[in-house]
């Protein structure tokens, strides 16, 4: 069934006093009985915050894409506790099985045909026969999920479309007021989304690079893992949108000079021709390392963005390993606005 947008307008928007409360016990309780109400919760995973809300509750998603200002025909990853608990919403063929038995919990979602009885609603779906799946592996999400005992739809917990948050300061600056409560675990580890595959076909293909490599992907499945063609009017999972992640700020990639105004992000030596006169500079990793880049990627982007400067230079970053998803991220933050 065709899944109509959420029309913001002709909901109710309730102003909600969002609290931010401490990942222990008590906290993680209370966020699980919030979210078993129908509310929303952002919780920190290994990747960057989600934005939780019980996948099984259309009313709760409805007020997730209402949130978010998120078109409803961009579909949601579901959070699940373990491996067992996806069995239960989708089917998985051989390489899919293989691909969550070697890198679940962790930071890999795959799209999937969805059971008949599938528990995600459609409007999570947007209204596809397939589901996307991930389990993650942080302390606090985990005992989340495991306490709410349904899968949790958790996009990104930021206006839509803005760069991605890596602390609970950065999704109040984007939420506070329209969500229930954020669960404080400090910033999350690797910064950078999931890797997304699509298993739904004969082989998998990917729709998203991120925190796992390709060459990562490709070593499990002992097969190469070829791009999915995208449908951007019509994603099959997130983050496939071609302007995401978006700065006030214009980004200018690959750049080897600065130019009068700019801020800099950079990344190890040698540093772009001009950077002394860079209005501010940060660096995504002094040792040029790509693993230390992807765990500072949004949290710089979000620091340059906030100072004076309208454009900022951003240094090449190499397309190997997880400079893919990092230079993948920087593009569609670069691309037009809609």
């Amino acid at each position: 069934m065709p899944i109509r947008p959420v029309n913001a307008t002709a909901m109710t928007s309730e102003q909600h006093s969002t609290h931010v409360i401490p990942a222990d016990a008590n906290g993680i309780h209370e966020a699980a009985q919030t979210l078993l109400a129908g509310g929303l919760v952002a919780f920190p995973t290994e990747t960057v915050y989600g934005l939780g809300a019980d996948a099984t509750n259309p009313e709760a998603v409805a007020k997730l894409y209402d949130a978010k200002q998120r078109p409803s025909f961009n579909p949601l990853i579901a959070h699940v506790a373990n491996i067992t608990a996806a069995l239960q919403l989708a089917r998985f063929d051989d390489m899919a099985l293989r691909l969550a038995e070697k890198l679940w919990p962790g930071p890999l979602t795959l799209v999937l045909r969805a059971q008949p009885d599938c528990a995600v609603c459609d409007l999570a779906r947007a209204g596809l026969e397939t589901v996307a799946l991930r389990v993650p592996a942080h302390p606090v999400a985990h005992p989340l999920l495991e306490a709410v005992k349904r899968p949790i739809v958790a996009p990104s917990a930021n206006r839509s479309g803005h760069v991605s948050p890596t602390t609970a300061d950065h999704v109040t600056s984007d939420l506070r007021g329209k969500i229930d409560a954020v669960l404080d675990g400090g910033p999350t580890p690797l910064g950078l989304e999931s890797t997304i595959v699509d298993c739904t076909g004969e082989y998998p293909r990917l729709l998203r690079p991120g925190a796992i490599p390709r060459m990562a992907l490709q070593a499990v499945i002992a097969a190469q893992l070829p791009d999915a063609p995208v449908d951007g009017h019509r994603p099959s999972a997130p983050g496939q949108l071609a302007s995401h992640y978006a700065t006030r700020a214009q980004l200018r990639l690959d750049a080897t000079e600065v130019r009068p105004g700019e801020a800099l992000l950079a990344f190890g030596a040698p540093k772009p021709k001009g950077s002394e006169r860079a209005t501010f500079t940060l660096d995504l990793s002094p040792k040029s390392d790509l693993v230390e880049a992807a765990a500072n990627l949004f949290a710089h982007l979000r620091a340059l963005d906030a100072t004076d400067a309208h454009s900022i230079a951003v240094a090449p970053i190499p397309a190997h390993g997880l400079g893919e998803a990092i230079r993948d991220r920087l593009m569609r933050a670069a691309a037009p606005r809609s």
